[in-house]
């Protein structure tokens, strides 16, 4: 395999593979949102506010008790990559998902059910628990072998599965729209899974569930699993946190301008130009770093600096100038007091891709605790500004502006992290 993919990515400078992988990744993320937000749009024209601000709140939540296992992904690469031992690093992953589900479905219903009292059938929820620890499972699985076509393709199917199966749940099948958008979701999430185990079988035979023999490498790795999953976990947390802050502050109405307009704006520049730069930039720099190739990672941090300048200007002009008329055009008039609070979002959009690039130089020297600890101070910021915002303005654009001041000090504190790194770096060269 390690044959076949070198085959697939030119042998030149790192920039050079970075960009096309980037670019490819950014095209099939593109198709995925195309799909998924056309289907938001169409949704938004005739299902109930209300039911779609609950749905997406439930998947939200259920989302975050999976999110440690998703932060999994970057250490059982780089450990499968440096020890080639899949069988005691599946294995130990395989057991962690299994505890989180039940944790999941032992605590999180009962929270949806009779603490947020959201009225949502108990077999929806177990079936959206259920299928998303499965696709979680197999993607892991894909990026740690790096099979990078099977990952693109699962991008936009996921989506276009869950337009195909909502349409069969509800006209033909006569379920109600909100059932329905919980079934298509929890059937697309297994059809991807199903899709994923069977390509990739045809690549990897799968390896047996078995007992795990701890070494230190293997030690090594669950202390790097358990970093990189509270540090995913709190990189994800920040934008669950203005949901749960617009529920418990805001009213049904705002909360449904928030899931159905801003989150998905949110999630789709997140998808389209930050993702990117922890699935591509990292491995690069990680490489570069080990080799010391200091003029190939101070290369690629010039084009991911003048590629967040670039988008997030066209983003910040966008809103500015067209906000309204794009926000009207797309949806209906009651979303209209979403604008102000997209504009905002606009403004501090480059400190979160700024931030990722710095984060990523971060990780590459191995300095993940150090990471987690800058994420947590985002998380801190993003609480502490908005109840100070609130003494001030009743207005939720306090939400969305409390996460953008979280941004900033990541940036801040990051930025110092980058200078000490490259300081001792120059140091170690003048000795």
């Amino acid at each position: 395999m390690e044959k076949k993919l070198a085959q697939e990515m030119p042998q030149d400078d790192a920039l050079s593979r970075l960009k096309q992988a980037f670019i490819t990744g950014v095209w099939a993320t593109l198709a995925s949102i195309s799909v998924g937000f056309l289907f938001k749009i169409w949704l938004a024209q005739w299902v109930p506010k209300g039911d779609l601000a609950l749905f997406h709140s439930v998947v939200d939540i259920i989302s975050l008790s999976l999110i440690l296992m998703t932060g999994f992904r970057s250490s059982m690469v780089v450990s499968y990559s440096q020890t080639q031992n899949d069988r005691d690093i599946i294995n130990i992953f395989r057991f962690s998902l299994i505890v989180m589900v039940l944790i999941t479905w032992g605590l999180v219903i009962p929270y949806i059910k009779h603490r947020l009292h959201i009225n949502v059938g108990y077999l929806e929820l177990v079936g959206v628990i259920f299928s998303m620890g499965l696709k979680v499972y197999f993607t892991n699985l894909v990026a740690m072998y790096r099979l990078y076509s099977i990952s693109n393709k699962v991008t936009w199917m996921e989506p276009l599965g869950n337009v195909v199966l909502f349409l069969l749940c509800y006209y033909v099948l006569k379920l109600e729209a909100l059932s329905s958008l919980f079934y298509s979701m929890s059937l697309s999430s297994l059809g991807v899974a199903a899709f994923m185990y069977i390509r990739r079988r045809k690549e990897i035979a799968t390896r047996p569930l078995a007992t795990v023999h701890l070494n230190p490498s293997l030690i090594n790795y669950v202390k790097k699993s358990f970093t990189a999953s509270l540090e995913a976990g709190a990189s994800i947390l920040m934008i669950y946190i203005t949901v749960l802050l617009t529920i418990s502050h805001f009213s049904v109405d705002e909360l449904g301008d928030f899931q159905v307009i801003v989150r998905p704006v949110f999630t789709y520049m997140t998808m389209l130009f930050v993702f990117p730069i922890y699935r591509f930039v990292l491995p690069e720099l990680a490489v570069c770093v080990r080799k010391e190739q200091h003029a190939q990672i101070r290369s690629i941090r010039r084009w991911v600096f003048k590629l967040a300048v670039s988008v997030s200007a066209i983003f910040f002009v966008s809103m500015l100038l067209w906000g309204e008329k794009i926000v009207l055009w797309v949806f209906p008039a009651e979303y209209k007091s979403a604008v102000p609070v997209l504009f905002h979002f606009s403004i501090f959009f480059v400190f979160m891709m700024l931030n990722a690039y710095q984060l990523a130089y971060i990780k590459a020297h191995g300095n993940f605790t150090q990471s987690l600890l800058i994420r947590l101070s985002g998380i801190v910021t993003l609480v502490a500004a908005f109840y100070f915002l609130s003494m001030f303005t009743t207005n939720v654009v306090a939400i969305i502006v409390a996460l953008g001041l979280g941004y900033v000090m990541m940036f801040i504190l990051s930025t110092i992290a980058e200078q000490r790194i490259l300081r001792r770096q120059q140091d170690m060269v003048v000795v």
